[in-house]
This record gives structure tokens, sequence and C-alpha cells, in this order.
């Protein structure tokens, strides 16, 4: 990195006429997606906005403001909230993502006193990939579903027209955008698709206008909104997904670091970004909200605008949460019809596991290693079909939870493991590596 190319540095406080402007660009850059996952899950999208900000803040302070990351919702829980949600309701939804929230502590603690090569073996890319393949696939029936069907859930080629108008203009955006409208395609399309809707008839205003400026959101809060019963069936269904998500950590974390110059897995560490990531999966589990990730849309910016300020990210972040009280935009969000998020789920899932292949091509796993097939493989099949394992006391193992323990397990069974060096993203691939 050029520091001479950088315009604001990560503990550079911006003037107050830029504040207002770079923070609003990296809101824009986390909405659409950070609002996307509670509509399909069945939450508070004006939650996850104050749970997004909060968990940021909190991110912030954890990393000793020495990383400037952005916290949002997290695609790789979509299927197992909905299905904690499916058994037990929102109560159990949130339950299940409480845990999932310490399951990063446990690992932040764990890191913090054996360091982080042990992760790193844990996780190589020929199990990350596949099981990222598998958040994209497993989710595919789900956007079609919401393109093609009307409210009643019936085909309806009025419907499907709003989801392609919507996915068309995702991708022209997303393929020829220049400067702000190439860092919010996402959001974009939403726009395009909503606009659509409007001249066909399919978007009802009248919660908009019943609506107040100032609205106190539908806190969800244990002990309160729901009796917490904790069960081993959450448990199988949500722990084993943060397997997925902190291989997603720790590989936003290297991207971060060659983006801003620093080496963020050593200074603050890999265990207190961990820490943080955790912290905001809780804080959003005790209000309602979605468990959180780092989001890549947010780096994406830090790339191109050269500006690493934390204080940017956290305007961002306070940013959120007053939108979240905004009870008019919280209705006006509930008014985009599902076709239209549908065409931007199409888009969305099928990056999610391109960006799985992704990770193996940039990584050089070589499929000729009859060892990466079968692993890449059996994650494949396993994840996608659905399979399940069901254990004593009612416990059940399923879909992508189950796919990430086989690949973890036959990736540490399986002869010729290769070593892990700093870099999960170069760790294997090739015959003639070096082996464990």
């Amino acid at each position: 990195m050029n520091n001479k190319n950088i315009i604001l540095d990560v503990k550079d406080r911006p003037k107050t006429s830029q504040w207002l402007t770079l923070s609003l660009q990296h809101l824009f850059a986390m909405f659409g997606s950070t609002i996307l996952v509670p509509y399909l899950v069945g939450l508070s999208p004006a939650i996850a906005l104050i749970s997004s900000g909060l968990g940021t803040l909190a991110f912030i302070l954890i990393t000793k403001m020495q990383v400037p990351a952005y916290l949002g919702s997290s695609f790789a829980f979509i299927a197992p909230v909905i299905a904690a949600k499916a058994a037990g309701g929102p109560g159990a939804a949130m339950v299940g993502t409480f845990l999932a929230g310490l399951v990063y502590g446990i690992v932040a603690l764990v890191i913090s006193r054996a360091g982080h090569r042990w992760i790193m073996n844990l996780l190589p890319p020929i199990v990350v990939g596949p099981v990222i393949i598998v958040i994209g696939l497993a989710l595919s029936g789900t956007a079609v579903s919401m393109a093609m069907n009307n409210p009643a859930g019936k085909y309806s080629m009025l419907h499907f027209s709003a989801a392609l108008v919507t996915l068309a203009a995702t991708i022209i955006f997303t393929i020829y955008a220049k400067k702000m409208l190439s860092i919010i395609p996402i959001l974009a399309g939403i726009i395009v698709g909503y606009v659509y809707s409007l001249l066909i008839g399919i978007v009802d205003f009248s919660p908009v206008l019943k609506a107040h400026w100032f609205e106190m959101p539908d806190f969800l809060i244990p002990f309160v909104s729901y009796k917490v019963k904790f069960s081993w069936d959450l448990v199988a269904l949500m722990v084993p997904v943060a397997v997925v998500t902190l291989s997603e950590h720790i590989g936003h974390q290297l991207v971060l670091s060659k983006v801003v110059g620093r080496d963020y897995i050593k200074e603050p560490g890999l265990h207190r970004s961990i820490l943080g990531d955790g912290t905001a999966t809780l804080i959003s589990a005790i209000i309602g909200g979605p468990p959180k990730t780092t989001y890549g849309e947010n780096i994406g910016v830090l790339a191109i605008t050269r500006v690493y300020s934390v204080y940017v990210i956290a305007g961002a972040a306070i940013f959120a949460i007053i939108f979240g009280f905004i009870g008019k935009m919280t209705a006006l969000i509930g008014t985009i019809p599902t076709p239209v998020m549908g065409g931007v789920s199409i888009l969305l899932f099928g990056i999610i596991a391109s960006s799985g292949l992704r990770m193996l091509v940039d990584s050089k796993i070589d499929f000729a290693n009859n060892r990466n097939l079968v692993i890449s493989s059996v994650i494949l099949v396993i994840g996608i079909g659905g399979a399940v394992v069901k254990l004593p006391f009612n416990i059940e193992v399923q879909g992508m939870a189950l796919a990430a323990i086989i690949g973890v397990l036959l990736n540490l069974i399986l002869p010729g493991r290769p070593v892990a060096s700093e870099n999960m993203f170069e760790t294997e691939g090739n015959n003639d590596q070096k082996t464990a």
C-alpha cells in the first residue's frame, strides 16, 4: 500500500462537510443487503438497521478503533433462522443467534491464548469454498419462489416481470455503473424494481400513510417478549454455521489488511475482531435482529474511496440507528413487493455461491487431487441435498451445518492435508505442497 494514496487514514477525522457524505455512502453500500436478510426471514428491518449500527460501534471499540469494518446482516444464517422460527418462533431464532455469538467469544478466547494458526488449519479453502457455494445454492429455491409468485403463493407473470426488471437493473448497475452507483448496485436495482412495481400497481402505500415519523420498533427482548428456552436442536442448527461465518470473517480481515495496508491478523489481533463480530451478534440477538458479519460491500467502498477512517464507519452506524426509528422509513421498506426482493435475491444468492467458487480458484485448489475432489463433492451434495442426521434427544443436524461439520472432519481425517500459511487463500491446492 502506498501511503501517499490514502485520503483519510484509519484514525483521521474528516471535516464535518465530508463526514456526512462519506458516512451516508457506507450506509447505502450496506443498506440493501442488511434489510434483505430480515425481509427473507421475517424479522424487522428496522431492528436489523439498529442492531447493525450498535454492533458496528461495539466492533470499533473492541478492535481499539483500528479496524474500519461495517457489520451487517449475515446471509449464512438465513436458512437456520427460518428453520429455528418454524420450530419455536422468533424467540427460538434469537436464542440460536445468541448461541452463535457465544461461539465467536469462545473462539476469540482460544485464539488469544493459543494463537490463530489452528483455526487457519481447521478452515482451509477446500472446506470453506464448497460450504459458501452451499449457502448460495441452498437458498436458490426461495429466491425463485419469491420472484415468480403473487401474495397468494400462485404463479403470476405480472409479479415475475417485476422480479425480472429488478434483476436486469441490478445486473446493469453491477456491470456498467460508475462512481456512486457502482457502490450501491443492489439498492439501485431495488429502487428501479420498486418504481416498476408502482407502475404496474402491485405496491400498497397504506402502511406508509398510517406510520408515524418517529416510531419505536417492536424489539424482541428475552424474558420480556418471549420465554427463553434452550435446546440442543438450536445448538445443532445454529452453532455449526459459525464455522462458515468465522471463515468469512477471517477472509474479510485478510482482504481488509491488504486494502488498508495493515496486518489486522496480528494487530489488534484476530481474537479482537472475532470478539467484536461475536459481540455484534449478541447485541442483535438481545434486541431481535439477525446475526451479524463484516461486510465485503463496505470493504469495497474503502478500496474505491481510499478513505479508511473509523470515524466515517461510526457515522454510518449512527445513521443506521437513526433510520431504524423513522417509522415511515420502516413502513416504506415493508411496501417493497416480494418479487422485487426475489429478483435481487436471484443475483445475490448466485454471487454468494460464485464467491465460494472464486475462493477455490484463487486458492489454486487442484481437483486432480482426489482428496480435494472428495471433500468438495461430499460437502456440496450433503448441503444442497438437505441431508439430516437425527441424534438422541431429538437433536437434528442438517443441510449447511451438517455439510460444514463433515467437511471439517474430512479435512482433518484424510491423508495429505496441507499446512496452512498466514493467508488462508493461499494454503492449499497443488500436490507438490508441503503436507502435514
